[in-house]
């Protein structure tokens, strides 16, 4: 579709992402193509723009300054020297993420959105998918999903070191694992969480959820097993297949997101800034609730 402010909006899949043409990214964005970005992004929960290699890291964090206010780069890993709000995300040398995530649920305070640079991608692999946890929740049986608005989840940022060593590099895993758990982080989140600003429920789930409360070890890893199945439902997800200078934009409030560890040790280095969220809420009204940590270094609350 095309809109008055000459934005090519085009959704990629039926039910989440969306590539965005005919905007050149940075700080100076008149207001109203930043509220129309913005609004595609509530619309299509991952939007995408080609062609966006005259950004470099001042411009990448004065675009992400108007969707909102930003964090600091990560709650345990350094920034990108001199960029307080840059996390440097380098994939080379065999460092392997591939596992469906929320960004920094740990904290009491994940993120709202981020926007991720691509530096430098592998000729070949290196995809990063995402999935829409609003449309999962909707489309959960309806058993399921009135079990799920009853449920909470403790998400925590400790490392398992079974997986270090399973790792394909288990030195550098064991290096950067130290660093990410250096401060201990443990959140109890609802399951099922109000988007602050659409009043849609999503699942607040992925890797860093470990138990469910009140719940033992093994029924935990059952019911967020079948839950996660339902999330990362192909019909629930989108693709994207890097440049060097794509950016990608989601709302970390309705989606998930993994790498596709496909491009052995080849260079793979993109730069992501992230902007400040809520406390999330339950359909029951329950906010989250902190267990360990505090990462008000981190993250504003946003308003």
């Amino acid at each position: 579709m095309t809109s008055s402010t000459s934005l090519s909006i085009t959704p990629i899949t039926g039910r989440i992402g969306a590539e965005i043409a005919g905007v050149r990214l940075g700080g100076d964005l008149p207001a109203d193509v930043a509220a129309e970005i913005r609004l595609a992004l509530l619309t299509h929960k991952v939007v995408f723009f080609r062609g966006q290699e005259h950004l470099d890291e001042d411009g990448q964090t004065a675009f992400a300054r108007l969707l909102g206010e930003l964090t600091t780069a990560h709650p345990t890993v350094p920034a990108l020297d001199g960029r307080a709000h840059i996390l440097d995300l380098d994939y080379s040398g065999g460092q392997k993420v591939d596992r469906w995530h929320t960004d920094v649920t740990f904290v009491d305070r994940p993120p709202a959105a981020s926007v991720l640079r691509a530096i430098t991608v592998p000729p070949a692999g290196g995809d990063t998918l995402w999935a829409n946890t609003v449309t999962a929740y909707e489309y959960l049986p309806a058993e399921l999903r009135d079990l799920a608005d009853r449920l909470r989840a403790v998400h925590t940022n400790q490392f398992d070191y079974a997986r270090v060593a399973a790792s394909e590099n288990p030195e550098r895993a064991r290096a950067y694992a130290e660093v990410f758990s250096s401060t201990v982080f443990e959140t109890e989140h609802p399951v099922v969480r109000v988007h602050p600003e659409t009043g849609e429920r999503s699942i607040l789930l992925g890797d860093f959820a470990r138990r469910l409360a009140g719940l033992s070890t093994s029924a935990s890893a059952s019911i967020i097993r079948l839950i996660q199945e339902e999330v990362t439902a192909v019909e629930n997800t989108v693709r994207w297949r890097w440049a060097p200078g794509d950016v990608a934009v989601w709302d970390n409030r309705a989606t998930q997101h993994r790498v596709v560890h496909d491009f052995g040790d080849r260079p793979r280095r993109l730069h992501r800034v992230t902007i400040a969220g809520d406390i999330p809420v339950g359909v029951d009204g329950r906010p989250s609730s902190v267990l360990a940590g505090d990462a008000a270094a981190y993250s504003p609350i946003a308003a």
